[in-house]
């Protein structure tokens, strides 16, 4: 029995660590959210600052800013994603906030109808952009192809909003593809009360 007891005792440690710690994720009255209106209708996103917080925060940053107001989704791929929040109606890209660190997790893959930050090739380059999966796109995850494109939240609210997007008529503009014919614009993007037990 000797000879069980450093394994007992490190497995006692692990299980006060993770007490500590407390829940793996919070209270979903407690995750931001915010509304998206678009000319196409709006939608909610449920955030995880939990599980991402650098990527939450710097959304939210340019959300509290206004800068998403007249911006609009310039990539829609129909079955794969919808992607915005970094051009205006006439194709000029908004200047932007340092780049913000890489936080893909298995924890959130990307599934349908996630938010992700768009990103180049460095994965530590996103900025404004991101991206509303369409589709359960498992080569998006972390140690799938990479490092993987960080998810963030979820839309709770709107998903029929997120797919008539995604089957809007694209065309090539400026040297890009899959822009939409006719400019599929991002109203506002406002923060939505958090309910509070008090």
């Amino acid at each position: 029995m000797n000879h069980l007891r450093p394994l007992l005792c490190l497995v006692s440690l692990f299980l006060a660590v993770l007490l500590l710690a407390g829940p793996a994720h919070a209270n979903n009255d407690e995750l931001p959210q915010v509304r998206v209106v678009t000319s196409e209708g709006a939608f909610v996103l449920r955030l995880r600052p939990d599980v991402a917080p650098q990527t939450v925060d710097n959304f939210l940053s340019y959300v509290d800013d206004g800068f998403y107001d007249d911006t609009i989704f310039h990539r829609v791929i129909s079955g794969f994603m919808i992607q915005g929040g970094g051009f205006t109606e006439d194709m000029s890209r908004k200047p932007t906030r340092e780049p913000v660190q890489n936080e893909a997790t298995e924890t959130l893959p990307n599934l349908r109808g996630t938010i992700a930050m768009a990103r180049t090739q460095n994965p530590d380059s996103a900025t404004s952009q991101f991206f509303v999966n369409v589709a359960d796109n498992d080569f998006l995850n972390a140690g799938v192809r990479g490092p993987g494109y960080t998810v963030f939240g979820k839309v709770t609210d709107g998903m029929g909003v997120i797919d008539r997007i995604a089957k809007v008529q694209t065309r090539r503009v400026q040297g890009m593809a899959d822009v939409p014919a006719t400019p599929v614009i991002i109203e506002s993007v406002r923060r939505l009360e958090q309910k509070n037990d008090d």
